[in-house]
């Protein structure tokens, strides 16, 4: 019991950069805007936060510094798509690649050098409780804030009325627009700060769960967290649970390692990234206009229980995601 409450933990801890990267492209989608640049920006991120809290011996003014490179990129983004009317799509892959060549020569000085990281912090009195002590009061103040996050982010979207404006961003701007909200400007605001959630998540991967910084240190993870986002639906709990679901995948791999000796150990590193891809190419094909008609061939006892999974993971995408917006 004490193992698998061990490996709950330590899940839980390893999606927590997964957490503050999906909820910020939640944002950005909800508002209308594809950040396709979050691979690179990440890595950017881990990079700046690595060198600022290395050179300053401040892990505050790191993931600040961290944050701000990634809201930088997005507003970069927002530029070329939102105001100059670029594709959100080209315009995200190119910053991709850019941030990746840029992380790599920038960060060259910091590669394998020793550096600050984020301790431990039990709580005190909680973390001796039994079974929920060890699982969620037994972390760091990064890992804790993820925890917080989530339900902030769900709260925000569907429990206020800026939520409720932002989510019309994302569906029918111009019926928004009528109703005088600044379409362009909020969104604007969304995507800085999804880019800034993203940049907390790639210091989070150098100063706490990979601690350090090397070549190419958070590399595909911010492709899977793309990804993650659209098998939840744009909803934030699915999100989460998709960024769980990843997590366990990686700490299975990587268990897996020591029981199957003879296979080589790129296959566990890369099969929760395959395993990630077979889940989307799932959900892709629920959503299909072909899948109706297969579920209306099942038998009655059988239709009704697939019919709510298939709605609860075919959720379409915001109507007007990666759509430019006009003004009448």
């Amino acid at each position: 019991m004490e193992q698998i409450l061990i490996d709950l933990a330590a899940v839980l801890a390893a999606a927590s950069p997964l957490i503050f990267a999906t909820m910020g492209e939640t944002i950005s989608e909800r508002a209308g805007v594809v950040n396709l640049s979050l691979d690179g920006s990440m890595l950017l991120a881990a990079m700046v936060g690595f060198a600022v809290a290395k050179l300053s011996g401040s892990l505050a003014l790191g993931f600040a510094a961290a944050a701000l490179a990634s809201a930088l990129v997005a507003l970069v983004l927002g530029v070329l798509s939102l105001s100059l009317g670029q594709s959100q799509t080209a315009v995200g892959f190119v910053l991709a690649l850019l941030c990746t060549d840029l992380s790599s020569f920038l960060g060259a000085p910091y590669v394998r050098v020793p550096g600050p990281a984020v301790p431990h912090a039990p709580v005190p009195g909680l973390a001796d409780l039994p079974l929920l002590g060890p699982l969620l009061f037994n972390h760091d103040l990064l890992i804790y804030a993820s925890f917080l996050l989530l339900p902030a982010v769900w709260w925000f979207l569907y429990r206020t009325r800026a939520g409720l404006v932002l989510r019309a961003l994302g569906e029918r701007p111009q019926t928004a627009y009528a109703r005088g909200v600044p379409v362009v400007q909020l969104r604007y605001l969304y995507l800085v700060l999804g880019g800034a959630l993203v940049g907390i998540a790639g210091a989070a991967y150098s100063l706490d769960l990979k601690q350090g910084w090397s070549y190419r240190h958070t590399f595909g993870t911010g492709w899977i967290a793309l990804a993650i986002v659209i098998f939840g639906g744009w909803q934030p709990w699915r999100v989460a649970i998709g960024c769980y679901l990843f997590a366990a995948l990686q700490a299975i791999a990587s268990r897996s390692q020591g029981v199957l000796p003879s296979v080589p150990t790129q296959v566990f590193q890369v099969a929760p990234f395959v395993l990630m891809i077979v889940v989307l190419a799932l959900v892709n094909l629920l959503s299909s206009p072909g899948a109706a008609r297969r579920l209306a061939a099942l038998p009655p006892t059988l239709r009704r229980p697939a019919e709510r999974v298939v709605a609860w993971l075919a959720t379409p995408a915001p109507a007007a995601l990666g759509q430019p917006f006009q003004r009448p």
